[in-house]
């Protein structure tokens, strides 16, 4: 049976398959990954973790203390007695299980888990962060999982996952001089931006893969997220290859004769590079983990199916910028330069662009010159290591001679953290992925999203801007769907303890794309010791500060199009049922939004029939009411139909594993079950 790369992956990486089961697109399945990373916010897993044991009659334990890693990087400027007493907490606890654990200022946890030798080409690897699809820049599938699930994982090395639709996306051509990685994935943020890819892995193929520099890949494989997809995957060709024995020679010299590096269990050498390179064969499901382990030249079937083929040629590519404060509306620069938009602040940092090949062009453009009066240019490198090459190479100094202000290697402003928040009324540049609405500081400020290159002339100049003149021209693309399926709908079974029916009053949010930091602002996600109340209190403040006014206890939320999409925190589900939501109803959701929600006991429905419904009957001709009430509906789970104003609408039945987890209210109590069974 044909299967694409990334169902090749999902099978070497399955848990418990029979002998010649092969699992495809759609199907729930257990994975056990390589590797699992948590950062800051490993220090709200541990108490998860301690959880599922309780009542157990076993301590503590993790099951494979190489699977973990731990890399702080998101408040590293917070130097207050309690963030720093966290730290050591975290630091203690990796000592006292034998995880790899990475301080802060080591750098960014994504680039840490690839320049550390974690992430391998076919491998499979999940972060406890919405942004580690960035692994697929080199080969792997790396995918997002939420804090429940990195718990899980300590304790049991495995979790589950629905194997994704795959989209095929044929990059053709060559980039133009002056366009990079983010200018592609920027572009196919605003031309494929009817949630083509939603919930989809997509791979990458076309001899356009092959100019793309690996920096410029990790920039598009990290920023998949934003365009909706749970993975973005590239081949391993011949540049990959280069690179990882460039890293593998990196590791020996630190290595002692005959031994693995020291105090990391992800460093690999030129042998095992070469040996990968020569294996173009998958492991076979139910192969030891050292085989399943070991990255290779893995590549789909000639025949494989994909649910949708997208083209794009890069040599149309010209540079845009996206925003404000939306990543799917996208500007071309020429049109933004006759706009000539003054900017106070430009940013250039994160886990998308703030590389060696970033630094270097932004270094280049400013050497010599100004930054603008009244603006203010941030620095952060992505990792220590590359900022030390980067002053080895003078560019760290010319950035901070023309009036850069550095911040350490981490995330920071990126999540609206530390120094250089957006303030209400100013306008901003930033090379950063994410530019929802008080994400970066005040919900009344703006934010563009723009390549390294662009964020540095914007800071030189005043105003948004390339540092080259472009022709304005669209980029040309095609797309080729499969046929449209409707929603699975038949006679639902439900298991002992599911309710047959739900019935509440709707609370209508008529928005699209509603994103985590509108849900559950980032200022507050760090905060471990927020208390329920004061969590019921914020929610949907960054989308509306009204909703709290008109929020009775026991409301169903309706909202739209992919809810819950942006960044993993899982607070953006669990203060939604710390308020007494029974159950949140939109037309489509992002998929690490509905891990969350499941995963701690909060039910998750996709009815697009009841969402255009509200939104015929309840929106007013030029009304920009954020929230409304609405009218009482039926949840009927033996039918799969929801009932209101006399209709029916439909939604998927859910699966015995969705069940599951609502019933015991959530994937520790599965997963302590599952302990106490051994």
């Amino acid at each position: 049976m044909s299967l694409t790369r990334v169902e090749k992956i999902a099978n070497r990486y399955a848990a418990g398959l029979a002998p010649g089961q092969t699992v495809r697109s759609g199907q729930i399945i257990r994975i056990r990954p390589k590797h699992v990373m948590t950062h800051d916010n490993t220090g709200a897993v541990i108490p998860k973790f301690r959880s599922i044991f309780e009542g157990t009659g076993r301590e503590p334990s993790i099951a494979d203390p190489r699977q973990p890693v731990f890399a702080i990087d998101h408040d590293i400027q917070n130097l207050s007695p309690e963030n720093l007493g966290k730290y050591a907490k975290i630091r203690s606890f990796a000592t006292e299980h034998g995880v790899d654990f990475y301080p802060a200022g080591t750098g960014i946890s994504h680039q840490v888990m690839v320049e550390q030798g974690y992430v391998v080409p076919g491998s499979l690897v999940v972060g406890s962060d919405s942004h580690s699809n960035l692994y697929g820049g080199v080969g792997a599938l790396g995918t997002p999982v939420v804090r429940t699930d990195a718990a899980c994982l300590w304790a049991t090395g495995s979790t589950w996952w629905m194997v994704p639709r795959v989209a095929r996306c044929e990059l053709t051509g060559r980039l133009a001089p002056g366009v990079v990685g983010k200018d592609v994935i920027i572009a196919l943020c605003g031309l494929f931006n009817q949630d083509e890819v939603l919930n989809h892995a997509v791979e990458f193929t076309g001899d356009g893969v092959a100019a793309l520099s690996i920096d410029q890949r990790l920039s598009i494989a990290n920023m998949t997220t934003e365009w909706g997809a749970l993975a973005g995957v590239f081949p391993f060709d011949e540049r990959l290859r280069d690179y990882l024995l460039s890293r593998a020679e990196m590791f020996e010299t630190s290595r002692r004769p005959g031994e693995r590096r020291e105090g990391s269990l992800g460093s690999y050498t030129r042998e095992d590079v070469e040996a990968w390179w020569e294996r173009s064969d998958a492991a076979p499901a139910g192969a030891t983990s050292s085989a399943r382990d070991h990255g290779c030249r893995l590549a789909a079937d000639p025949d494989a199916q994909y649910a949708v083929d997208l083209t794009i040629d890069l040599s149309t590519i010209i540079p845009h910028v996206s925003g404000p404060n939306d990543v799917k509306t996208t500007v071309s620069l020429p049109e933004m330069e006759r706009r000539r938009v003054p900017i106070q602040k430009a940013w250039l940092m994160s886990c998308v662009n703030a590389r060696d090949e970033d630094i270097a062009e932004a270094a280049r453009i400013v050497r010599g010159r100004r930054v603008a009066p009244r603006v203010e240019f941030y620095l952060a490198a992505a990792s220590a290591e590359v900022q030390e090459r980067a002053r080895a190479r003078g560019d760290w100094q010319s950035l901070l001679d023309a009036g850069a202000i550095e911040l350490p290697p981490g995330c920071g402003t990126c999540i609206g953290l530390g120094r250089g928040t957006i303030r209400a009324g100013e306008v901003g540049i930033s090379a950063t992925n994410r530019n929802f609405e008080g994400r970066m500081g005040d919900r009344e400020g703006q934010v563009y999203l723009g390549s390294p290159g662009v964020v540095a002339a914007s800071a030189i100049a005043g105003y948004v801007t390339a540092p080259t003149r472009f022709e304005d021209r669209p980029a040309r693309h095609t797309i080729r769907r499969e046929g449209e399926r409707r929603p699975s709908v038949r006679a639902g079974e439900t298991i002992p303890g599911f309710p047959t029916t739900l019935r509440g009053r709707t609370l209508f949010l008529p928005k699209d794309n509603l994103n985590t930091d509108g849900i559950f602002a980032g200022k507050w996600t760090y905060k471990d010791d927020l208390a329920a109340e004061q969590m019921r209190a914020v929610t949907f403040e960054n989308y509306d500060p009204q909703f709290n006014k008109l929020y009775q206890y026991g409301d169903i939320v309706v909202a739209g199009r992919n809810f819950g999409t942006g960044s993993s925190r899982e607070q953006a589900a669990t203060s939604l049922k710390l308020k007494g939501v029974p159950c949140v109803i939109a037309a489509s959701f992002s998929e690490t939004y509905a891990r969350n929600a499941f995963n701690n006991g909060l039910l998750c429905l996709e009815s697009p029939g009841l969402v255009d419904h509200l939104s015929e009957t309840l929106m007013e001709a030029g009304s920009d009411s954020r929230t409304i009430p609405g009218p009482e509906v039926e949840v009927d789970f033996g039918i799969s139909v929801v009932r209101c104003d006399g209709r029916e609408f439909e939604f998927p039945t859910l699966s015995p594993v969705a069940q599951e987890l609502i019933v015991a209210g959530g994937a520790e109590a599965v997963a302590r079950a599952s302990l106490t069974i051994r």
